[in-house]
């Protein structure tokens, strides 16, 4: 469990879509990781490396992404 101290943005439509459409990420394990990260109050990506949808790999790249994006 990662538990945060402040709430989380919600993730956006483009992260949403990256995770989809580049990682093969299924609605199923994005449903689960959008319910997890909301009650868990942690950042969507953390939350779906933490259950094993996304290996390390995958992550730094959302990351990656991410910092691309601002």
């Amino acid at each position: 469990m990662v538990l945060s101290s402040q709430p989380q943005p919600a993730p956006s439509a483009q992260l949403l879509d990256f995770l989809q459409q580049r990682l093969g990420l299924s609605s199923n394990a994005l449903t689960l990781g959008l319910r997890q990260a909301e009650l868990e109050q942690a950042p969507l990506p953390v939350v779906l490396w933490s259950f094993g949808l996304l290996s390390l790999d995958q992550l730094q790249q959302v990351l990656d992404w991410q910092d691309d994006q601002e």
